[in-house]
């Protein structure tokens, strides 16, 4: 596996070795060694999975602490534009964003510590996208920023996605009340 580091400390890509042969391809998509030496020491306690069609968005939510979730993102079919923004309000990189491409094709995976928000739009039919979080949802502490916030600038690359009513209703960012901090 190859570990890739950011300028916004925290999140990760994780580009592993993936063999194929005339059968098809195997690749291994944890390793909680590989991830431990690269600072990932996470326990996973629940799956999602989602299934949209093209130009999709969903995001940008987090849960509030204590039900914080670290996410560790993957495509199992299709593509997405992924985005991690930096919600941690102490951080140097507070309001950053990261944008990453997650296919069935690269097979890359996408690491979210907890202290940003996460969303990411669907670039194909049918895309599947698994989600390995490091907390049970809790509806109580749902939250989010709204996708097209202008502070934050994101280019989803799409004028027109398909959003739901309830992440169309999410806060500016500016009027989020992170209760994240940024820890060296």
């Amino acid at each position: 596996m190859e570990v890739t580091h950011y300028e916004i400390q925290g999140p990760l890509l994780i580009k592993p070795r993936v063999f194929y042969d005339e059968r098809g391809y195997f690749f291994e998509s944890y390793n909680e060694d590989v991830f431990h030496k690269n600072g990932i020491t996470a326990h996973f306690v629940q799956d999602n999975q989602s299934s949209s069609v093209k130009n999709v968005l969903r995001g940008l939510h987090f849960q509030h602490p204590p039900f914080d979730q670290g996410k560790l993102v993957r495509v199992l079919s299709g593509s997405v534009l992924d985005i991690a923004v930096d919600i941690r309000k102490n951080s140097p990189t507070y309001g950053q964003h990261l944008k990453v491409e997650l296919s069935d094709e690269n097979q890359f995976l996408f690491w979210i510590p907890p202290g940003f928000a996460h969303g990411f739009i669907s670039l194909e039919e049918n895309t599947i996208f698994l989600y390995k979080c490091t907390n049970l949802y809790d509806k109580n502490s749902e939250s989010g920023i709204l996708w097209n916030d202008p502070e934050l600038n994101i280019d989803w690359g799409s004028s027109q996605p398909i959003v739901s009513e309830k992440d169309r209703e999410l806060p500016l960012f500016k009027h989020i009340e992170s209760r994240f901090e940024f820890k060296i």
